[in-house]
């Protein structure tokens, strides 16, 4: 998947769908960790600030839970179960 840096939609917002739509399809399964900020950063081509915002968005959509220290993982069940 690739950025769209002309659409209406923040950079942040795109990667955070996109690793949504993953752990939707169980390329991430629960309590599996996923991508590290840096390996976001590598992947979208996006600074660490915008891959920090896309984890952070995936926290508060219940999606995945960050543990400080050791990364951030899927949570056992999706908000829509």
């Amino acid at each position: 998947m690739t950025v769209d840096l002309e659409g209406p939609e923040p950079l942040y917002e795109q990667i955070a769908d996109e690793l949504g739509r993953r752990i939707a399809e169980g390329v991430y399964a629960p309590r599996r960790r996923v991508p590290s900020e840096a390996a976001i950063c590598d992947e979208f081509g996006v600074s660490r600030p915008t891959a920090r915002a896309a984890i952070q968005l995936l926290g508060r959509r219940g999606l995945i839970v960050t543990v400080r220290g050791k990364g951030s993982f899927v949570t056992e069940q999706s908000p829509s179960e």
